[in-house]
């Protein structure tokens, strides 16, 4: 009787899943059509012939190569500048009372509502001004930057829920705090660092405004985002070099949500506990 009383429940959750999932699948089936396939039987989900020369196209005459190369380097970089920069400043504010305290968290609340339209001009004048406009290093930094509030919050939830003890017996023996931080309470924080990681990986993976803005200079480091931007000419658009890029472009991120969900959704379920 129950398992009656939950189809509709589970056919409804199926049929938003397809929906969810659709647009993806069509992107990909129309990155493997001829342009005139395209536009005359774009809803069909089966080409007629397979066009993997789409993919070679995107990857060669694209420069998906380089963008796909640039992407890698930015954001495994920003991760980790993003992960240690986020778990001390969690690590603080979870475990220590100091003066102060509530007025940096009311300050780090208040800096998510700021656009980030609003902080375009002033952090291109300062990567100007450093002399790294037109290089890998000034996105790495722009995106690496800000306040990360959602992961520095994931990490005080997460960090106050550690028994007092773990902290006492590493102190006991001799550790101090960066030794408890890094051998003690940072490996048991997993699951918020995959949350952390995925979430980091799809914004910088799909940035797009603040690449655009440093690389104008430098077509060669673009990101991937950027560089679908680019495939849309003037005159003529490839439409199906654009699908077949977008296709290279998602497939890390599926794979990585693929790999780290299991941490995603306990790290997820641990701060909303906390």
């Amino acid at each position: 009787m129950r398992t009656l009383l939950r189809l509709p429940i589970h056919v409804l959750l199926l049929l938003f899943g397809v929906i969810w999932v659709y647009p993806f699948i069509w992107m990909v089936s129309a990155s493997l059509k001829d342009t005139n396939e395209f536009f005359t039987d774009s809803l069909n989900l089966l080409p007629a012939s397979w066009e993997w020369d789409n993919y070679k196209r995107a990857w060669d005459v694209g420069n998906f190569q380089f963008y796909f190369f640039n992407t890698v380097i930015i954001t495994i970089t920003v991760i980790i500048i993003v992960l240690f920069i986020t778990a001390t400043c969690g690590y603080a504010l979870g475990r220590y009372e100091f003066p102060g305290k509530t007025a940096i968290m009311l300050v780090l609340a208040a800096s998510m509502f700021v656009p980030l339209e609003f902080s375009v001009i002033p952090v291109f004048e300062l990567i100007k001004n450093m002399g790294l406009l037109g290089t890998r290093t000034s996105v790495i930094l722009t995106e690496a930057g800000g306040g990360h509030v959602l992961f520095v919050l994931l990490f005080v939830s997460f960090f106050r829920q550690v028994p007092k003890e773990l902290e006492e017996a590493s102190l006991i023996d001799g550790a101090g705090f960066f030794r408890t931080f890094s051998s003690v309470i940072l490996p048991i924080s997993k699951p918020v660092m995959g949350s952390v990681i995925i979430m980091q990986f799809i914004w910088t993976w799909n940035s797009f405004l603040m690449p655009l803005v440093l690389t104008l200079s430098e077509p060669r480091l673009r990101t991937l985002a950027v560089g679908l931007y680019a495939l849309r000419g003037e005159n003529i658009v490839d439409w199906t070099g654009i699908a077949a890029g977008g296709a290279i472009a998602l497939a890390p991120i599926i794979l990585i949500f693929i790999l780290l969900q299991r941490y995603f959704v306990d790290g997820m379920a641990g701060a909303v506990k906390g």
